[in-house]
């Protein structure tokens, strides 16, 4: 099994999913298609109003500081469904800001439902329960920036990819920095031991 490493100052958030169980150990087959062997299944972090709450405070501290000087400016948040939808609401309530889901329709396609809409120029900050690849980031981002949302920043309470190295596209804020090992099918060591794998998350896999 890979090594955890966190930052020193967010190591009570690390806590706080440990005592939810929120993080699994195991062979996972994630929603990017990769597999790994840790699952962070932050809906149970997220089923406790209060530890999401105290989770959610580290972001708010960190983006409340660049908004204070200049750096950043937000006008809502914005999260995928169905990894975002509770993440967004608290990151909204505690910065004072409008906040709403994206979702995928019929043919998978992440979009604006249920009557939510986006200003031309409006400053969005997207938030996600956990990234890995940023697949959903994207797609929530290509939902909010067709009516002409401008993405101001990108956020997660798990930011779990891999150091490669790669920026992201945008401003990036995390509660969590995680290391965990993920692998391509083809050359995944688990299955090369003939670990089953499972896959516990809601997105179908590409």
């Amino acid at each position: 099994m890979s090594e955890l490493t966190v930052n020193s100052s967010k190591d009570s958030v690390l806590q706080l999913l440990r005592d939810s169980e929120a993080m699994l150990e195991g062979h996972f087959l994630l929603s990017s298609g990769r597999h790994s062997d840790r699952y962070f299944q932050c809906a149970k972090l997220l089923q406790y109003p209060d530890r999401t709450t105290l989770a959610l405070g580290f972001l708010t501290e960190l983006i409340k500081k660049d908004i204070t000087a200049g750096k950043l400016a937000v006008d809502a948040v914005a999260g995928p469904a169905m990894g975002g939808i509770i993440p967004a609401w608290e990151l909204g309530r505690q910065l004072g800001l409008r906040s709403f889901f994206t979702e995928r329709n019929d043919s998978g396609e992440m979009v604006l439902r249920r009557g939510f809409e986006v200003k031309r120029g409006e400053r969005i900050l997207i938030i996600e329960d956990v990234i890995t690849t940023g697949k959903s980031f994207g797609e929530c981002a290509a939902a909010l920036e067709s009516p002409g949302a401008k993405i101001a920043a990108i956020a997660c309470i798990v930011d779990r990819r891999d150091d490669d190295g790669t920026e992201a596209r945008w401003p990036m804020y995390a509660a969590c920095k995680v290391t965990a090992k993920t692998w391509e099918e083809a050359s995944c060591e688990l299955c090369k031991r003939g670990i089953p794998a499972v896959k516990p998350g809601s997105r179908k896999t590409v």
